[in-house]
């Protein structure tokens, strides 16, 4: 069994970073509105970065001008809100900003709080969520839901390189 579960975890990572494609400019258009009203910071100031791992993924919200301590603390109190959210399963932001069908979101809500570990970290220029699980359906929802968010923030978001090679460069 364990000889055909590592073919098909491979087969689901690169099944979901081949997914990920910019949407329409009118998704685009609206996916930013909504956010302005659940994001408290400046989407053309910042940019996501969504790198995903083995067990989940790391979710970063970074500023591009680094002497910007207004949007980073801005970035750091969101971060910091919507962790309580997740780690109560409460993923009512994402929803409000992508929708209740987004990919990936009906896995996540639907897990206990115990089946997926949340963490938060600040960045000197921003902050990050990590998201890790043993639950390969958990994975591959989380894989799902970061393709959603970098299509529908393609202006303000860019795929991250696999967090467990960022170390080594």
């Amino acid at each position: 069994m364990r000889f055909f579960t590592i073919p098909l975890l491979i087969a689901l990572f690169t099944i979901t970073g081949a997914q990920a494609q910019k949407a329409d400019e009118k998704r685009l258009d609206e996916v930013a509105r909504r956010g302005m009203h659940v994001m408290p910071f400046d989407l053309e100031k910042t940019t996501h970065v969504f790198s995903t791992t083995p067990k989940g993924g790391v979710q970063r919200v970074v500023v591009k001008d680094k002497s910007d301590t207004e949007q980073i603390g801005l970035i750091r109190a969101h971060l910091s809100e919507i962790l309580g959210d997740f780690k109560r399963g409460d993923f009512s932001k994402p929803a409000r900003i992508h929708g209740e069908d987004m990919p990936g979101l009906a896995e996540l809500k639907s897990a206990k709080p115990e089946q997926i570990k949340v963490e938060y970290a600040e960045l000197p220029d921003g902050a990050q969520i990590s998201y890790s699980t043993n639950s390969p359906e958990l994975i591959n929802a989380i894989h799902q839901w970061f393709d959603a968010q970098l299509s529908d923030h393609a202006r303000h978001a860019v795929p991250g390189h696999d967090h467990n090679h960022m170390h080594h460069k």
